[in-house]
């Protein structure tokens, strides 16, 4: 493996994304010095925290799983996760509605999820379940210590016996065709490989090794921490400052400072050069690239769909809704070659809405409830709307509209707080083509062939978050700070 050279006594990692603050914990377990220096004024980056009129929206992610990756990262410094974080298991993890009128809940129980889909597709889907929950797990067991919790330096670092398991297993195979073995009702089809979509690209496109995500998501176990996902930053960084992470808030990092190949500090807006002997890059990895290094030619990189999210204070409840629901449109494969091969907003749109004040009623005043409601549209590069004129009011229209017809009665009429967060707002924030996704998982965007973590030329310049490897999701985010400590402190080999 690969590894920083020189000195690494002093650490500076620009940005308190969850990626930043996790690598920040893992080297301050080995005793660096670390200094993390972020923009805003809060923890979290992506997983920030919005607060209008008394409701509080989580900016970024809302779904958690796999919460023994922050414990590990607050072990790092010897803390427990049950100290910093409250966490509710959630039971369905998602509720899923169909077009013909039909709800399945994701269980995560297997016993109880087989008795569940055996109730709404019959015993044989039941049977069909039970055999890809023992094939997922399989797969996660053999992807997470060789290929995704591992730095991987070139392609012939994935040859292992386990590589040759997960060919023979039809790992490589395309995930819809893999999903198709296993399940026949189109509603188990479609709920357990859209989580493709995290990964940028149509369950047709992305291979078959992408069914981890949704064993993560429908088996491991889907959890709200409460305050928010914010509130895993808030932990993290809490942890970090108390174990002698200094953190500077409201510090904006222009450029990364180097002689000879190497960096020596960062400096910031206002000024103030922090020398280091290795700088870590929170930001999006193109964008790092672009606005705080050297000009370096960079490879062209093919991106994830972006989301419109609308961020919803209301005065109406909808007893019949889970914490997480998602709504299935009538088309399925139309829906992704719309966003991701032609580049237009999905006709009959599947989404995501996500309702935490029936969790935690803290999130909204008395009587309210929030709501955050996610849409795929395409992003910048596939398809450059113009997002700042009267599109994104035409657009919150329809999908409160669709919305409506979907059964949430009355909705427009409750809504007393929205802000509508569109690629423009992803791109003024930082993130490449103006999606909060990164570069999409292709196979040659994967693995080895993703944008390594630790750059080129400067020997001592480190990435971490979802552009670099292992990729896309809070999971493999929190894992990328644990692999770019890695680089530094020459652990993990």
């Amino acid at each position: 493996m690969r590894t920083v050279t020189g000195r690494t006594d002093r650490v500076v990692v620009v940005g308190a994304g969850l990626g930043g603050l996790a690598c920040a914990l893992h080297l301050a377990g080995s005793g660096r010095q670390v200094t993390v220096l972020e923009r805003e004024p809060v923890p979290g980056g992506r997983a920030g925290r919005l607060g209008v009129d008394g409701y509080e929206f989580d900016t970024g992610p809302t779904v958690l799983t796999m919460p023994d990756l922050i414990a590990e990262a607050l072990g790092a410094v010897g803390e427990e996760l049950h100290d910093w974080l409250d966490l509710t298991p959630l039971d369905p993890a998602y509720r899923a509605y169909y077009p013909d009128g039909s709800t399945l809940d994701v269980l995560t129980d297997t016993t109880r999820m087989a008795a569940e889909i055996s109730r709404v597709c019959g015993p044989r889907e039941a049977d069909g379940y039970l055999r890809f929950v023992e094939y997922a797990r399989e797969l996660w067991r053999l992807e997470r210590t060789d290929f995704i919790e591992r730095n991987l330096d070139a392609p012939t670092d994935l040859i292992t016996g386990n590589l040759l398991k997960l060919l023979s297993g039809g790992a490589f195979r395309r995930l819809q065709t893999k999903i198709n073995q296993f399940f026949r009702d189109p509603r188990t089809q479609r709920i357990f490989s859209f989580q493709a979509m995290y990964a940028g690209l149509a369950p047709h496109d992305a291979l078959a090794i992408y069914a981890v995500i949704a064993y993560l998501d429908s088996v491991a176990g889907v959890y709200f921490p409460r305050g928010g996902i914010h509130a895993v930053s808030r932990a993290m960084a809490g942890a970090a400052e108390k174990h002698g992470v200094q953190i500077r808030y409201d510090t904006t990092v222009t450029r990364v400072e180097t002689v000879n190949g190497r960096a020596t500090g960062v400096l910031t807006a206002d000024g103030d050069l922090v020398p280091a002997d290795v700088v870590v890059l929170n930001p999006d990895l193109p964008v790092a690239y672009r606005d705080l290094l050297p000009a370096a030619p960079q490879r062209r990189l093919t991106y994830s769909p972006s989301c419109v999210v609308l961020h919803v204070g209301s005065r109406q409840a909808y007893a019949k809704i889970a914490h997480h629901n998602i709504h299935f449109g009538r088309a399925w494969k139309g829906t992704f070659d719309e966003v991701i091969r032609r580049g237009e907003l999905m006709t009959d749109p599947s989404l995501l809405v996500t309702n935490p004040s029936r969790t935690d009623s803290a999130v909204a005043p008395p009587d309210r409830h929030t709501y955050y409601v996610l849409a795929p549209v395409p992003n910048l590069h596939r398809a450059p709307f113009e997002w700042r004129g009267d599109l994104t009011q035409r657009y919150t229209d329809q999908l409160i509209g669709t919305l409506e017809e979907r059964g949430y009665v009355g909705f427009g009429a409750g809504v007393e707080v929205i802000r509508a967060i569109t690629p423009a707002e992803w791109e003024e924030q930082g993130m490449a083509a103006g999606t909060p996704f990164a570069a999409a998982h292709t196979l040659f965007q994967t693995g080895p062939f993703r944008p390594s973590n630790l750059h080129r030329d400067l020997s001592n310049v480190v990435f971490v978050g979802s552009g670099t490897q292992p990729g896309v999701g809070v999971p493999m985010v929190l894992i990328s700070g644990k692999l770019a400590a890695g680089r530094i402190t020459g652990e993990g080999r």
